[in-house]
């Protein structure tokens, strides 16, 4: 493969092709009713008044699931249904702009997307999460916690991560060019959906059937194009080096080493190393969606981390 198809690959998943012993005390379900007064139904008012749609499954020890770039909070069921069944509530939400949450004109950055994780943790009261998140959501995680403290969260799971920065710049020299990822956007706006089913295929593996695929890609077909290339350019532009040093709690990094949309050289690495006693896990053979295509795997490892950091 030349450079150039190597390096357009990159860009194309690298915009964040993601479809993504003693127990702590977990939020409980008369608390979480009384932080919904401040909610209406299954939403969180942000603090900009942007609705962002909730859900649980479960009962137990809190869990919150982040979304990656066009999917929605669905992307998670087949870890929420697994962990719920083990004594989890697992928490998800949809991100402004996405699935069943409101798209406002505005605040696709990281600093709002980290502060509407605040608002969703905050209403809902919840306490000792273990927040796992897919792509561009570790990004959001990263800068949650940067601005907003650890108190609430007790260990993060990254899957395929876009962090540290896909950019290139002076002292990036690995990034890649901001003009790839603007050719990239001008050929979304000409035709998104085929985009979309073009680049399907390395975000799964050969060996997921075509029910998931399409799972996949019905779910990347509800985010309007309008939010999908503003939260592409906070995706590529944002550095979270400073974010990642600054992480104290338990922290498992989790990447397929054959990742077309997040290259493991330009994200995971980097990221693991930034982060102070990161758990570092490379999947062989897998894909940027690993959570579709390594689903024992994955649940098994984020509840093996879980059990670890708990008796630690």
């Amino acid at each position: 493969m030349q450079r150039r198809e190597v390096v357009s690959l990159m860009a194309a998943g690298a915009a964040g092709f993601g479809f993504s012993s003693t127990a702590a005390s977990p939020s409980q379900p008369g608390s979480e009713r009384r932080a919904r007064k401040g909610a209406q139904g299954q939403f969180v008012e942000a603090r900009d008044g942007t609705r962002l749609y909730w859900k649980r499954w479960g009962d137990g020890r809190p869990m919150l699931f982040l979304h990656s770039w066009s999917l929605t909070s669905q992307m998670w069921d087949l870890q929420t249904a697994a962990f719920a069944r083990l004594g989890f509530a697992c928490y998800a939400f949809d991100c402004r702009g996405h699935g069943r949450s409101d798209q406002p004109p505005e605040g696709y950055d990281y600093d709002t997307f980290a502060d509407d994780i605040a608002s969703v943790v905050e209403a809902l009261d919840l306490d000792h999460l273990t927040v796992v998140c897919h792509s561009m959501a570790c990004g959001q995680i990263a800068r949650y916690l940067s601005r907003h403290g650890s108190a609430r969260v007790d260990r993060v799971v990254m899957l395929g991560t876009t962090t540290p920065l896909l950019l290139r710049t002076d002292d990036n020299p690995s990034g890649i060019p901001a003009a790839v990822f603007e050719g990239l956007r001008a050929g979304w706006r000409k035709d998104f959906p085929k985009w979309v089913m073009d680049n399907a295929p390395p975000f799964f593996s050969p060996e997921t059937s075509q029910a998931m695929i399409q799972w996949g890609t019905n779910m990347m077909f509800q985010c309007s194009l309008p939010v999908a290339i503003a939260c592409n350019e906070a995706v590529t532009a944002t550095d979270f080096r400073g974010d990642l040093a600054k992480i104290t709690v338990p922290t498992l990094v989790i990447h397929g080493d054959r990742d077309a949309s997040a290259p493991l050289a330009l994200t995971g690495e980097p990221t693991a190393g930034l982060i102070r006693g990161c758990r570092f896990k490379i999947y062989k053979g897998a894909p940027h969606g690993l959570c579709f295509t390594h689903v024992e795997q994955v649940n098994a490892d984020i509840l093996q981390f879980i059990r670890d950091t708990t008796a630690a």
